[in-house]
């Protein structure tokens, strides 16, 4: 089995089907998938965090099961730990949004694997997902890539925590993430959730930055993170380009390596709105 975790709310679904269907396109392997994504309903800190639907992870399951019958997609919610640990922290609003903080829970879930893929859902494969999970990790508590510009602003071996490789295992000996929660708890951090991973680190694996390549795209590219990224022309500005807004991908990165997968998505995309809208009518 090859384990994967996505967090976030509703609207990381396509996020979260682009991403998988990037991993089912471009890997070979025979293995089964187990896609895992937490998820809470933290509405009244705004009236848009609300959870990955049922609706939303039934369809993602069928979907991935046309690729391997024995793929599976498993929802959890985490509002009640969040509720416990968070509720009111000093990074509550974080820099991105709560969500963000919701895969430090990962060591409190029983069901989770000792080896699990954290992705952040703004993530696309360019080549075979064993390339980067079957790093053998026994003796590290994860495996990540340096953050682009962290590497040069911060230091070399700064990590971008976007895209994890980790060891569960290790994790819960270590109490990494239990240590890290306690440091969200404490005080306000400048990439909180990140920040807290890195401080609370016991010893990690480097990867080279093919497998979390956040500015570029290269034949080489194994993960390409679609995150904000700083553009020189025609003046310095930073934008925040996701692989699902299609026409900037073709526009502005000039890519049209996803063009595979992304001609499924929009057709998934389409099906998934009407059959909402019809499941609408039917319960008016």
């Amino acid at each position: 089995m090859i384990n994967v975790l996505y967090a976030g709310n509703d609207k990381v679904f396509d996020g979260m089907l682009t991403s998988a269907l990037s991993i089912l396109k471009r890997t070979t392997t025979k293995k089964a998938f187990n896609f895992y994504i937490f998820t809470m309903d933290v509405s009244h800190i705004k009236p848009e965090y609300l959870p990955v639907s049922d609706e939303q992870c039934a369809f993602f399951e069928n979907i991935i099961k046309e690729y391997n019958p024995n793929n599976t997609a498993t929802k959890i919610d985490v509002t009640e730990l969040y509720m416990k640990e968070f509720s009111n922290c000093p990074n509550e609003q974080a820099y991105c949004s709560p969500y963000t903080l919701i895969r430090l829970f990962a060591d409190m879930v029983d069901c989770i694997p000792d080896k699990l893929l954290y992705l952040d859902a703004d993530v696309m494969f360019n080549r075979d997902i064993t390339l980067l999970y079957d790093h053998d990790i026994e003796n590290y508590e994860y495996a990540a890539a340096p953050d682009h510009y962290g590497k040069y602003l911060i230091h070399p071996h700064y990590i971008n925590a976007g895209v994890l490789l980790l060891n569960m295992k290790m994790i819960k000996n270590t109490k990494l993430l239990q240590k890290a929660r306690e440091l969200i708890k404490q005080k306000q951090l400048v990439f909180a959730d990140q920040s807290a991973i890195i401080r609370s680190t016991t010893k990690k694996l480097v990867l080279q930055q093919k497998f979390n390549d956040q500015k570029f795209l290269h034949k080489t590219t194994v993960v390409r993170h679609f995150s904000k990224r700083l553009f020189w022309l025609p003046y310095p500005h930073t934008a925040n380009i996701k692989q699902w807004q299609v026409d900037s991908v073709h526009n502005v990165f000039k890519y049209h390596q996803f063009d595979d997968i992304l001609d499924e998505y929009i057709s998934l995309k389409r099906k998934f709105e009407q059959e909402s809208n019809q499941h609408k009518g039917e319960t008016l």
